[in-house]
């Protein structure tokens, strides 16, 4: 069980604040990870427009959630280069999303509320990976599954 910090996770994604969505990764293996998101009013950005009297979490950024776990496992364990630096290397793009197969919202996240993200590698075709995520609020509802794609591309299509 490999935790890893904001930093590292910084090391293996793109994302940056404010749209970096996963505080720390709880536990990682080649199949499965498990991150964790703790919900702010001050620092998550999107709860000022969604919604000012009623915020809640927009169902694309829980999709978002599970997308950027997805891609710190894919760099951690399927990366094409070793020793993936998201500062460093060029020449892939790791985790881009490709399809979503299908979303459930079953219930909402709010200012506060903490969310373990876990996400589990269904089926990988060469540099196509399809995974499962649910997120669980507050270690007691699941609020959203979901079943998606990634790829790894070459990021020359990015600039």
């Amino acid at each position: 069980m490999e935790k890893i910090n904001k930093t590292g996770i910084q090391k293996l994604l793109h994302h940056r604040d404010p749209y970096l969505l996963i505080d720390e990764v709880l536990s990682v293996s080649e199949v499965e990870i498990t991150t964790y998101k703790t919900l702010s009013l001050t620092n998550d950005y999107f709860f000022k427009g969604h919604f000012p009297n009623a915020p809640v979490v927009p169902g694309a950024m829980m999709q978002e959630m599970t997308t950027q776990s997805a891609g710190v496992l894919m760099t951690k364990f399927y990366s094409p280069v070793a020793n993936y630096d998201s500062e460093k290397t060029k020449g892939h793009a790791i985790g881009v999303l490709s399809k979503v197969y299908s979303s459930k919202f079953l219930n909402f996240a709010k200012p506060d509320d903490s969310l373990e993200i876990k996400v589990k590698l269904l089926d990988r075709e060469n540099n196509y990976f399809v995974f499962s995520g649910e997120i669980i609020k507050n270690n007691s509802m699941t609020i959203m599954k979901n079943k998606f794609a990634l790829t790894i591309i070459s990021d020359e299509h990015l600039y």
